[in-house]
Order: structure tokens, then C-alpha cells, then sequence
């Protein structure tokens, strides 16, 4: 789908711009649920991320977060390796519950149950951790339809430019993105 006054080839940029209004709660919360305190690190977040996206074969997010993710210290053949088989995928043994719980709630969210966020607890997580993933998950699931809904696409460039930008996860803020857009 395209929207007409984005453009051809719309950037995330061009649809925060053009509807500026929602974009710094947007982005404060995923500051806050990305980087804020959590049982999760940085680096555990930003691959929930990654795998909700690569989940909904949206392109744009899965390599901007897979970007993020690897910035954070993740190892680059983690990724396809998780999308293929959670429990055969080299992370940890506690996070195996985390995914198979995000994965459903991605494709089939009613399909949840409470043995699933039992294992979850079992693997040593607390509520804190399953709200954090639960929300991580929710956050990429609105962000890929938000992206792919309004037409953004990835490409070499854009991937390039995500690159840089990301290159030092320490600093990386989300926020910084929308000032950098003139949205504050």
C-alpha cells in the first residue's frame, strides 16, 4: 500500500513527519521499554524485537533491530537461526521460553496460556521480565504494521544509514531519532 503524499519510496522519517503528533510518546516509550531498567538487557530486548519482526517479514524493522541487537553484542547468526527453531537456536536456555511465548502471541495472540508464561518463570524470569518481553512484543507487532501499512521498505541505503546511526548502542536513544527529525 502507498499513501500518496509520502511519496514512492517512503522512509520511517517521511511517515513521522508527515504525522509528527504521535510520534514523541512513540518514541519516549520505546526509550523507556528498550532502554529503561529491565531483567532484560538492552541487547535481549532489542533481539525480541528483531524476531517479532522477522516473524511478520517485515523487512524494514528486522534489520534495523537486528542492527541494534548485534551493536549490543548478539552474534549475527543468531537471527535467522532463531526465526528457523527457537529451541535448536544458540541462546540461552532461559530466553527459549521468552521467544516461544512472543511467538505465539504474534501469530496466534489467544492461543496464549498460562503454562507458557509458567515456563517463562520456571526458566528463573519474574513478572517484570514477561511484562517487558509481553511489551516488546506488543511495540513490534503496532511498529511493523505501522511500517508496512504505510508503505516503508528496506533497502542497501537505508540499512547503511541504520548502520551509523547505530553504531554505538550505548548512546543510541530513540528520541534522538525524532530530534534528528526536528520532533521533539
Amino acid at each position: 500500500m502507498r499513501i500518496p503524499t509520502l511519496g514512492s519510496s517512503p522512509h520511517l522519517s517521511d511517515v513521522f513527519k508527515a504525522f509528527p503528533e504521535t510520534v514523541r510518546p512513540l518514541l519516549e516509550y520505546h526509550d523507556l521499554l528498550l532502554r529503561g531498567p529491565s531483567p532484560l538487557s538492552v541487547a535481549e530486548r532489542e533481539l525480541i524485537a528483531a524476531y517479532v519482526s522477522g516473524l511478520n517479514v517485515c523487512d524494514f524493522c528486522y534489520g534495523a533491530h537486528q542492527i541494534i541487537a548485534e551493536a549490543a553484542g548478539i552474534e549475527s547468526a543468531v537471527f535467522e537461526q532463531l526465526l528457523d527453531d527457537i529451541d535448536t537456536a544458540p541462546v540461552s536456555d532461559a530466553l527459549k521460553p521468552i521467544f516461544h511465548y512472543v511467538r505465539i502471541l504474534t501469530l496466534s495472540p489467544a492461543k496464549t496460556t498460562d503454562a507458557q508464561s509458567q515456563a517463562i518463570r520456571d526458566a528463573g524470569w519474574d513478572d517484570r521480565a514477561i511484562h517487558d518481553a509481553v511489551a516488546v512484543c506488543g511495540l513490534f507487532n503496532l511498529m511493523n504494521r505501522l511500517v508496512e501499512g504505510m508503505g516503508v521498505e528496506s533497502s542497501d541505503a537505508v540499512r547503511a544509514s541504520q548502520k551509523r546511526r547505530n553504531q554505538e548502542i550505548s548512546t543510541t536513544q530513540y528520541q534522538d531519532f525524532g530530534k534528528m527529525l526536528g520532533i521533539e
